[in-house]
């Protein structure tokens, strides 16, 4: 009884965050593909229930840009300009690039991971405030010969950072698309494309909070 009792609550919880529609933006910058931003889209709304809107196409601010390797972009100044330009009528923003985004990889005491040569200026697939409002995905480091392959990843980057900005830290599950990457886009394409049992949980926890607070619940 008590375990049909949490089903029944989880599924209320889902419901209600669909039915108040928690509203995604999604900010394409440069030349990104139109239809992995529509793939990119869809798969939110499927996986999450959140409504999305694909916003007009805008250049990559100039601040992010840094070429102490080679010519990338900055990921926390890109998550930082997107939470300071979003829209208020968005509760969340994700921006996509397929310019190749960096950041400075620390250690557990807030200084730069060594080598500090390797990981000062350090490539990744994407970046997402945890919890907040705004995450950067690049298809860069993403790609693959075989594109459908390609598509897996880019998708499960965004479930991921997306699932960053409400709430949720890396998970331990190695199938969990929440899974740290740990430096290797094989483990991205071991994972599967969704939360785990445990995840979901804490997803929900974390949105009836956060949805009763500002009275959408």
């Amino acid at each position: 009884m008590k375990i049909k009792l949490i089903v029944f609550v989880l599924v209320i919880l889902v419901s209600c965050s669909k039915d108040k529609g928690i509203r995604i933006g999604i900010q394409p910058f440069g030349n990104f593909d139109s239809k992995i931003i529509d793939t990119i889209s869809t798969t939110i709304q499927r996986k999450y229930g959140f409504k999305t809107s694909i916003l007009p196409t805008a250049p990559l601010p100039q601040e992010a840009f840094t070429n102490i390797k080679s010519p990338r972009y900055r990921a926390d100044v890109l998550i930082k300009y997107l939470k300071e330009n979003k829209a208020d009528t968005l509760d969340y923003i994700i921006g996509l690039t397929d310019q190749d985004i960096s950041v400075t990889k620390k250690d557990v005491f807030g200084n730069v991971k060594a080598p500090k040569e390797k990981y000062g200026d350090w490539g990744i697939f994407g970046l997402g405030y945890c919890p907040g409002s705004s995450s950067i995905i690049s298809s860069f480091r993403l790609r693959n010969k075989y594109k459908k392959l390609f598509v897996e990843r880019i998708k499960k980057v965004s479930i991921h950072e997306l699932g960053h900005n409400l709430g949720l830290n890396h998970c331990e599950n190695t199938l969990c698309v929440m899974q740290d990457a740990v430096e290797s886009i094989r483990t991205t394409d071991k994972a599967k494309m969704d939360l785990c049992s445990n995840c979901k949980r804490k997803l929900n926890s974390s949105l009836y909070q956060l949805y009763s607070i500002v009275g959408r619940f």
